[in-house]
């Protein structure tokens, strides 16, 4: 089978229809005056660019002048890894905020190299949240719980989900006002999009009505390969205008930056994966609709 029998309804397009936001109006002075926009970046499928998308969209968003607060909820603790941190190394994370009611913010957020960008890190120990809360009453509104406390103090929150549709995952997007989904454009990335839809609709349907399917970004893109090409126009013809004009084209840089402890942004200012990046930040700003958050 290849990328041209997979159908329309196969790939889950009129959910994907249903859920995306269309385009949002900007404001007539540019100037947020509300809880942050709260983001997930969501695939249940590993190795997609979803926290490479999630750094380096965040370092542009900054970069524009943006106060960014980037949320791990990946116990592989990547974004950490990613932003010079090394996540066994920490006293505090995103875990202790899930699970102690003690356990304070102020403690647990990180300043990075990037000005206006903070993260909330986390580790392994993540992944025993993720048995603990089932156990808590409202487990699915526990990062809620966090992502409203501290949501006027920035402009964007940006969570990165992990690799799977389990509970950590349900509470990114129950947190969120909507969802960018990085797609690899290869085939079996592309198989994966109708349960992952199925998984957003359902958030949407019993714990958070507000969530909107964003956009869908191309990642790791190389259009030199015929395949790369064609799973992208039945992307686009299946998903129309939730797929964003920006792709991600694929660059060996995107492997160095991370090595470095560094967004492509600030290790390769001026690549064309840095470039990149910031066309498709000011791509998600300019279809930024009015934040639910803000009645």
């Amino acid at each position: 089978m290849s990328a041209s029998d997979l159908t329309v309804e196969g790939l889950g397009a009129g959910a994907a229809r249903a859920l995306w936001q269309g385009s949002g109006e900007p404001s007539a002075d540019g100037v947020r005056r509300r809880p942050a926009r709260v983001t997930a970046l969501a695939n249940q499928k590993g190795g997609v660019g979803k926290t490479t998308t999630a750094i380096n969209l965040g370092a542009a968003l900054a970069e524009a002048g943006e106060r960014i607060l980037l949320v791990d909820m990946d116990p592989q603790g990547s974004l950490g890894v990613g932003l010079g941190y090394e996540p066994h190394a920490l006293d505090a994370t995103i875990y202790n905020l899930l699970l102690q009611d003690h356990a304070s913010f102020d403690d647990v957020v990180l300043d990075t190299d990037v000005t206006n960008l903070q993260l909330l890190p986390a580790n392994i120990d993540l992944a025993a949240a993720e048995l603990l809360l089932v156990q808590e009453v409202a487990r699915e509104h526990a990062l809620q719980r966090i992502v409203d406390r501290v949501s006027y103090r920035y402009d964007r929150i940006l969570i990165d989900c992990p690799p799977s549709l389990g509970l950590l995952t349900v509470n990114g997007l129950t947190a969120a006002d909507g969802v960018i989904v990085p797609l690899e454009c290869e085939y079996f990335a592309l198989r994966g999009m109708s349960l992952l839809l199925k998984t957003i609709e359902r958030v949407r349907d019993r714990l958070n009505p507000r969530l909107v399917l964003e956009g869908i970004v191309a990642t790791m893109f190389d259009p030199r390969t015929l395949h790369v090409r064609e799973v992208f126009e039945r992307v686009q013809e299946a998903f129309g205008e939730a797929v964003y004009a920006t792709t991600i084209n694929k660059t060996i840089r995107f492997a160095e930056a991370p090595v470095a402890g560094e967004s492509i942004l600030t290790y390769a200012p001026g690549s064309r994966g840095a470039d990149a990046y910031r066309a498709f930040a000011a791509e998600v700003s300019a279809r930024e609709p009015s934040s639910p958050r803000a009645s």
